[in-house]
């Protein structure tokens, strides 16, 4: 019998990211091997030499892909460089797993893309919240239809300040050179988010009141989907506290999400507890990166008509429409834009 191999992985951009949580992610699967990492600080490759054993480490991303020819590049890096690591390892044949967001820009999205499927690549973003349980068990009850047609959908992520701030692994945070600003920090997550849970319903019109200065660091969302629904997100770096919570409600019972806690109220009122264990909310989610993992995986497996990497593709579509919408909207006094 054949032995399988493994496929051979580098990470482009081994900031506390790639450091905390997808590294730890890759190692819970016995299939991959990370072999090589590419970044330009010194600190952070002495960084990698320190954690991964026997890896090698390049100061430049071509001379990684022609050195090391590996199976698939997970792209890590500030939002800001996505577009042209992700666009170089294409190029070069290799399958690309981008941190989010994908790309920065509608142009962006669809030249990946497009470069993808002229390659026979797999391209996929990290929606690593698909992965936190509570979020989990909320998909799981609004598929066996505990909740009916959803109506409503509200996201709150509210942050005392951006994550890694007073750090080098925060500055990107708040720099629009970088592609920083809350709407792509906590707005990608929170959009693929409603998109999934509720099943693919295309939204079709956006409103929204955007306040910072050189990024956006309070955002306030609603949208309209297809179905009739509307969802509602608040994001926020300038909170007293750090919550993150959601309110979903349809024609038969609401859920309530607090932190991990996840409560199903029915119209008679009685509430039942769907908490599942979760470790700590940490600004890095390691515990969630191996779903991810698992997920690019099985899409590289399964070929570029993997279910798997449409469907990740659709959500990171809508996510990027839907920033581009709450931008075009706020400038306009928060009008509803239309979307197509």
């Amino acid at each position: 019998m054949a032995i399988k191999s493994k496929l051979r992985g580098a990470i482009s951009g081994f900031g506390e990211v790639a450091a905390r949580a997808h590294l730890a992610g890759w190692r819970t699967r016995e299939g991959v091997a990370i072999g090589a990492i590419h970044d330009p600080i010194s600190e952070r490759r002495h960084e990698a030499i320190r954690l991964i054993k026997n890896v090698r480490v390049y100061d430049d991303l071509e001379l990684m892909l022609d050195g090391e020819a590996p199976d698939f590049v997970d792209v890590a890096s500030p939002p800001g460089l996505h577009h042209e690591a992700a666009r170089t390892a294409l190029l070069a044949g290799v399958h690309v797993l981008v941190e989010k967001p994908l790309a920065l820009t509608p142009g962006e999205f669809d030249e990946l893309a497009a470069i993808a499927a002229e390659k026979s690549r797999i391209l996929m973003c990290v929606h690593n919240w698909k992965y936190a349980p509570a979020y989990a068990v909320a998909r799981k009850a609004i598929e066996a239809g505990r909740l009916g047609a959803i109506r409503f959908m509200s996201i709150d992520r509210l942050r005392t300040e951006p994550a890694g701030a007073g750090g080098s692994g925060g500055k990107w945070r708040t720099s629009a050179s970088s592609g920083g600003g809350i709407l792509i920090d906590h707005g990608w997550h929170v959009f693929y988010l409603m998109y999934w849970l509720l099943g693919g319903d295309r939204p079709v019109s956006v409103s929204a009141r955007l306040e910072g200065l050189d990024v956006d660091d309070v955002a306030d969302v609603r949208i309209r989907f297809g179905s009739g629904s509307f969802s509602r997100a608040h994001l926020s770096w300038r909170a007293p506290v750090r919550r993150t919570s959601a309110l979903i409600y349809g024609e038969r019972a609401s859920l309530e999400i607090e932190g991990n806690r996840v409560l199903l109220t029915d119209r008679a009122g009685k509430v039942e507890d769907l908490t599942v264990a979760d470790m700590g909310d940490d600004s890095y989610h390691s515990a969630w990166f191996g779903g991810v993992a698992q997920e690019f995986e099985r899409a590289v497996t399964e070929g570029t008509e993997s279910p798997v990497a449409k469907r990740n593709l659709a959500e990171a579509r809508v996510a990027l429409m839907l920033i581009d919408a709450a931008r075009k909207s706020s400038i306009n006094k928060g009008i509803e834009i239309d979307l197509p």
